[in-house]
């Protein structure tokens, strides 16, 4: 697909614009409803089967669909379905957290084919664009070469404004501020020709529980991605909401109360840096809590404290955006294992029951199901969707 011609059409399309966006809609309508025939596809799209077929001939011939096993019905051929074709494309997706980065390359269906990690005890610039460099020579080693052509991209996932965390991650304010001046792109092109797309870390995260997840049963929904920060994003009619400026969803910065009655942010009183301190406190290397596979066993006692004190915050949170917008569900999700978010979302639901919430329609309370990958997944998806999907609207809602 040619990505000069891959623009949204209006009014004054190009033929080639108008071929390019029927491209994009055969394509999102596949990856959204899954694999179809061809004449199914032409009545779900409303363009003529002989439209439809002459375009999903050529996507097969570039290697973006491939041919499912036909299905036979009482009459007639029997129809082949067209799917994505999981090395029809690839991305790679750097997730930038407080503690910890993570580098995956992931294919069109959305799987992981290989993921490098990284541990420190705080970011800096060098060490998270060279460990992209190396990860990105290594990651793409593994594919076979006839296919390295096929990254489409890098997208990364990033806290926003990171450098005013100094002080909860631990670092020099002057070394850490290091990062207000860091343009992504910029450093980025120094090792690769690659398009590069930022994102907000938890709206990352958002954008795979929406695309890869629990999502498409819920409209509109808030989404709460709980890391060493607590983070969330916002889901409108189907469609990853990201603001103005990108920052919709910040939902770590509502307005809490800490155990001294201070007023504070939700990210001071939810976030699994207070996980961190408790092990500490107790002579627990809190390191364990970012380490691969996790195994979170040896920290049961601090683990239950902490979701005791986070559970009804992010109760309080839950409802507080609710009465913004009128979402139907909340889902939660997190940089833990799944039994821990199992329990964090029932300490939450629990809560929520007993709040004050005259004048409120109380939301679902729900498990995501991406897990801790959630914002490197959706970092890998950002390249991938811009280049061959169209953008969700209420026509393409899951």
């Amino acid at each position: 697909m040619d990505q000069d011609d891959a623009r949204p059409t209006g009014q004054g399309a190009t033929q080639s614009g108008l071929r390019a966006h029927n491209e994009r809609l055969l394509l999102s309508t596949i990856r959204r409803r899954g694999p179809m025939p061809g004449s199914e596809l032409a009545r779900e799209v409303g363009l003529s089967a002989q439209t439809v077929s002459i375009i999903l001939r050529d996507l097969e011939g570039v290697g973006l669909l491939a041919r499912g096993e036909p299905q036979r019905g009482r009459v007639g051929k029997p129809s082949i379905p067209m799917t994505l074709a999981a090395d029809g494309a690839f991305s790679v997706g750097l997730k930038i957290g407080r503690r910890s980065a993570d580098l995956a390359l992931m294919d069109l269906h959305g799987k992981v084919r290989g993921q490098l990690g990284l541990t420190y005890r705080y970011p800096l610039p060098d060490q998270i664009f060279g460990f992209l460099r190396l990860g990105l020579d290594q990651l793409s080693g593994t594919l076979p070469r006839r296919l390295v052509p096929r990254i489409c991209g890098i997208g990364l996932a990033a806290p926003f404004e990171i450098w005013k965390w100094h002080e909860v991650v631990g670092a020099p304010a002057e070394t850490f501020r290091v990062w207000r001046d860091i343009d992504f792109a910029a450093e980025v092109a120094r090792f690769s020709d690659l398009p590069v797309s930022v994102v907000n870390d938890a709206t990352a995260a958002c954008r795979a529980e929406q695309v890869f997840g629990r999502g498409p049963a819920f409209r509109d929904w808030a989404y709460v991605f709980v890391g060493a920060f607590i983070g969330g994003g916002v889901v409108l009619n189907g469609t990853v909401y990201e603001g103005a400026r990108g920052n919709a969803g910040a939902l770590g910065s509502l307005r809490s109360v800490n155990a001294r009655g201070e007023n504070v942010q939700l990210i001071d009183t939810a976030s699994l840096h207070l996980l961190e301190a408790r092990l500490a406190a107790a002579g627990k290397d809190p390191g364990g809590l970012w380490a691969r596979p996790q195994d979170w066993t040896p920290y049961a006692a601090e683990t239950d404290a902490w979701i005791a004190e986070a559970g009804p915050e992010i109760a309080k949170a839950a409802l507080s955006a609710c009465a913004v917008i009128d979402f139907e569900a909340v889902l939660i999700d997190g940089a833990f294992p799944p039994e821990v978010r199992r329990r964090l979302v029932q300490e939450v639901e629990r809560h929520v029951a007993g709040l004050d919430s005259r004048g409120l329609i109380v939301p679902r309370i729900e498990a995501g199901s991406v897990g801790v990958n959630a914002r490197v997944i959706g970092a890998a998806y950002g390249p991938i969707s811009s280049q061959y999907f169209l953008a969700p609207g209420p026509a393409l809602a899951g």
